[in-house]
Formats: C-alpha cells, structure tokens, sequence
C-alpha cells in the first residue's frame, strides 16, 4: 500500500500486507481481520483511513506526548491504554518523556510523521489520547481543554446547547475555543494557549469557566465531580485537565460499534450535526468537503489570567477553592476529601 499525496493503493503480499508511506514501510499483519462487526470495517480499513486524514491528525499529534487506545481484538474486545513506546516499536518512532503524577516517567510515543500512524493502527489502535503539551516543554499546557460530557437522561444537543453558553464565557475570558465532536455523545473544546502556566493553573482556569457556564444554566450544566450531585445535567469535565488526563484527538477512530470519529466542527455546525454522522467510511469525505476546521488552531495564543482572576474571586467572595481530583491522584494541596456526599460524616447533633 502507498501513501501518495492522500491517495491509498494496496498490493498484497501473503497474509500481510505493506504500507509504503513516503520513506517508510509498515507492515500490515492481518489486514482483513473484521474490527467493527456491525459495519464490516477491517483492520486495514482502519489503517486506510488514517493515512487519509494523516495531515490534519498530525498537526494535532506532532510533537505531543500520545497515549494510545488500543483495541487489539476489535470494538467488541478488551482496549488498553498504552502510555509507553510498545516493544519492537522501530527506531523512527520518536517519542518524550513524560512525567505522572505519582512522579514516575515514561517514554511515549511522539507522533511526527504520517507512517507513525499506520504502525499504530496495526497495534490495534482506534484513539490516539495526546497530551495538551509539546515538546520539548511537556510540563506547560499550550491547550486548554473542555470536555461536555452529557449525563444520564441528555445527549448531544444538550452539551450543543451547554457549549453555546461556554462560548459567550470564554470571549469574556479573552479566549477562542475550536469545538469537535467526541465521537460519542460529548463534545471537546479545544483553546490554544500560551505555554506559560502549569497543569494546576490550567486546570484552575477550566474550574472557573466550568462555573460561569453552571451560573448562567444551572438546571443544565454543572461542575460537580460526585455523580451522585451532576442529575440530568452536562457535565464540564475539569479533571481532563489535570497531567496524564487526555481526550481522544480530533479524527481519532472511537470504539463504538458504528466505529465513529471525532471530528472538528464549527459552533453553527452544533446545533445540526449528530455524532453518528462521522465515522471510519464518512469521516474523509467531511473533510474534503469542509476542509480542516483545526488548521488555524496554532495561529494564535491566549492568555489564561481573566479565568484564573475568576478562580481567585470565588475562592475569596464564595468560598469555592479546590476541587477533588481523580481519585488514582496523590493528595493535592487544598483539595476537599475525596468522599463521596452521601457516604461523608454527618457532624454530631446535641
């Protein structure tokens, strides 16, 4: 198979096949191994579609630390995260190292070249999960991250609505925010920052607008980690920005049965697209039609102070500071116990 200027061709060789794409060549073990059995999609179609869309998924994966998703036995098997370079990987497989909050580190994969996604996805790959960090910077955010995720009883037009508010938020922030679909039933906004505040600070300012939105929709949008207190509400995932947190790129493949992808939209597109309109055979032609949604993400970087001035004045005047992380974190300063509501220690009545 070649990669020529966003055409695919394919020739066979045994069960295998290879993928010559520019210099390199990947090969392709078992190509016609079915990987979404309600759609008929392959392996290779899976591989065929990321060289399809690699220039646009490279300008959001280049340089980034790169978890990858992967499904080695299909959708209907068991995925995985692989936060290290893979065994075996060849020697033009860049990667970075990356430091957890347990302060361990790994080596990751550093996506940088269109060939690198074809070796994914014959590991099995759907999602690739970047970091919001470049390198070789990897402690300061240059994206600031939004994750709308609709709770039982909402969907996508729900969060689509959500999102409209959190785009009149983020203009009086001074920010601009690039949506895209999940893949499922949320939606991620993407704003580019500059790389000048740590993963604390920027996971401060998303706090801050996640509360602004919650002001201004509290019946239906809201900030509470404990789902016990979210009810039928969007919830603005702040912990996806906090370190080792990621959300699947813009043109990953999801692990949905109907193998959808998460592709950029604009925010007029909210209110008229379903998720389920893109996926692994729609998906190019989205692109050819609309062109890349994202190219203009890197043109310009903004500034966080606006949300972290919000942040400072509901901890002064509302007395709302910190708020519980992950709970595979280590104990954050400030950070409230992490109990849920409803099991905490009632105080003692007289």
């Amino acid at each position: 198979m070649s990669y020529v200027n966003g055409s695919v061709s394919a020739v066979a060789k045994s069960e295998a096949i290879e993928l010559t794409v520019g210099e390199r060549t990947v090969r392709l073990s078992s190509p016609d191994k079915i990987y979404f059995p309600d759609r008929g999609i392959t392996k290779r179609q899976v591989a065929e579609y990321y060289l399809t869309v690699a220039d646009p998924l490279l300008r959001v994966l280049r340089d980034r630390p790169t978890t990858l998703k992967r499904f080695v036995d299909g959708v209907t098997g068991e995925a995985f995260y692989a936060k290290r370079v893979p065994k075996g990987a060849p020697d033009w497989v860049e990667s970075v190292r990356i430091t957890f909050p347990s302060g361990r580190t790994a080596d990751e994969v550093c996506p940088t070249e269109p060939a690198v996604l074809a070796w994914a996805a014959n590991l099995g790959t759907f999602d690739f999960h970047p970091w919001p960090v470049r390198r070789p910077d990897v402690d300061h955010p240059d994206e600031l991250r939004i994750d709308l995720d609709p709770q039982p009883g909402t969907d996508f037009h729900d969060a689509a609505k959500v999102a409209g508010v959190l785009r009149e938020v983020l203009g009086e922030a001074g920010l601009t925010g690039f949506p895209k679909t999940s893949g499922g039933r949320g939606i991620h906004v993407l704003v580019p920052i500059r790389p000048e505040w740590d993963f604390i600070d920027v996971r401060h300012a998303v706090i801050a607008l996640g509360r602004e939105v919650e002001r201004r929709m509290p019946e239906q949008a809201t900030v509470a980690w404990w789902k016990e207190e979210r009810g039928e509400r969007v919830f603005l995932d702040y912990n996806q920005a906090a370190r080792d947190r990621t959300i699947a790129s813009a043109w990953s493949v999801r692990g949905t049965p109907r193998a959808t992808v998460s592709v950029p939209v604009t925010w007029e597109d909210l209110s008229t697209v379903d998720p389920d309109d893109f996926d692994v055979l729609t998906a190019p032609a989205w692109l050819a039609e609309r062109g890349d949604l994202l190219a203009g993400l890197d043109d310009e970087r903004y500034g966080i102070e606006t949300a972290l001035d919000w942040y400072a004045r509901d901890e002064r005047d509302h007395g709302l500071g910190e708020m519980p992380y992950p709970p595979d974190y280590p104990k954050m300063p400030g950070e409230p116990p992490r109990v849920q509501p409803s099991k905490a220690k009632k105080p003692a009545t007289s």
